[in-house]
């Protein structure tokens, strides 16, 4: 046991010192019927893949977890009705699809405390124990950036769309996890470029 956490602390210390736009991202978004992670359930899971600093949309999966018991008031947000859910998948194997890119992708959300925090569990429950090398969060990224500049952050500025305001981005409708993973690499890339100002980023930089 102790050795495998030694054996993980210094991957983690070279991936961090690693050139972060040479590595290998896998953006990851979560629907949801509420918000939290012992009573409310994945309605759908959706993931783009960024490669040198290129979205691959070709590589991006978009599957709707057939097993939800109850969809609620979710609808409204996110559009997946019963009919949608009936013709998914089971999450064990919407799960065990996504943890095979744990090994060679760094993970971004861009509320990781809310998506992992439902990942996490539901991993552990259908016994999936692969660990992701890292996890980043775009939300933390602009909090700690507008921290550094000094902004005043107030209630709503670190919102998906409110973040991609801020580097012209144009908007989309949210929602829908495949747009908003999509919508979440391309703010990533974007806070990379703005962070690095033309000279090399570290990963650590954006943890």
């Amino acid at each position: 046991m102790v050795k495998r956490l030694i054996t993980r602390y210094f991957k983690r210390r070279q991936l961090l010192a690693h050139a972060a736009l040479k590595q290998r991202y896998l953006v990851i978004d979560l629907e949801l019927t509420g918000l939290d992670a012992k009573q409310h359930e994945i309605v759908s899971l959706a993931w783009v893949v960024i490669e040198n600093q290129c979205i691959k949309m070709s590589q991006s999966q978009h599957l709707i977890n057939k097993e939800v018991k109850n969809l609620a008031q979710s609808p409204v947000y996110h559009g997946i009705n019963n009919d949608n859910v009936a013709a998914g998948q089971s999450l064990h194997s919407i799960l065990e699809h996504l943890s095979e890119h744990f090994n060679d992708c760094i993970l971004v959300f861009h509320n990781a405390m809310l998506d992992w925090g439902f990942l996490k569990p539901a991993l552990k429950n259908a016994n999936i124990t692969t660990r992701p090398k890292l996890i980043l969060c775009t939300l933390q990224i602009e909090k700690k950036r507008l921290q550094h500049q000094g902004v005043e952050i107030k209630q709503d500025d670190l919102t998906l769309n409110e973040c991609r305001n801020r580097y012209e981005l144009p908007s989309y409708h949210c929602h829908h996890a495949l747009t908003d993973a999509q919508a979440t690499a391309e703010l990533f890339l974007a806070q990379c470029h703005q962070i690095s100002s033309g000279r090399g980023l570290k990963v650590r930089e954006l943890v």
